[in-house]
C-alpha cells in the first residue's frame, strides 16, 4: 500500500485559500479510530485508575487473552495514547495525559 501526500487548495467563500492535507487527515483518522474502540477505552480507563500497569495486570483484570491485550496496547502506543516505562523485567504502561488533552481539544474544535 502506497501512501500519497496530496494537498488540495481551494478558495473558501471569502476568497481565502483553504489547504487540505490528505496525509494529515489520514493520520488524524487513525488516531480517532485508535480511541474509538470499547476495549481500548477500557484499557485506558484501567491504566488511568491504576496509574501504571503491566500487560499482565491488564489482561487478568479485563479477562482477555494476553495477545489481545498486547495488540490493543500496540495500537494505543502507535497513536501515542500510552507511554511505556521499563523497570527491570517489567514494562509499565501509563496514560499520556497530554495526548488525551490534545484529543479532547481537537474533538471540541471539530464539533464547534
Amino acid at each position: 500500500m502506497t501512501n500519497y501526500h496530496i494537498s488540495f487548495v481551494q478558495k473558501d467563500n471569502s476568497g481565502e485559500e483553504l489547504i487540505l492535507d490528505t496525509l494529515a487527515i489520514k493520520k488524524a483518522a487513525l488516531i480517532l479510530r485508535a480511541f474509538n474502540h470499547k476495549l481500548r477505552q477500557q484499557i485506558l480507563k484501567l491504566i488511568d485508575t491504576q496509574e501504571k500497569v503491566t500487560v499482565t495486570e491488564i489482561y487478568v483484570k479485563l479477562r482477555i487473552e494476553q495477545s489481545v491485550a498486547s495488540q490493543h496496547l500496540a495500537i494505543l502506543r502507535k497513536a501515542d495514547f500510552v507511554k511505556t516505562e521499563r523497570e527491570g523485567k517489567f514494562i509499565y504502561y501509563t496514560v499520556n495525559t497530554e495526548r488525551m488533552k490534545d484529543l479532547n481539544k481537537f474533538v471540541g474544535q471539530l464539533l464547534s
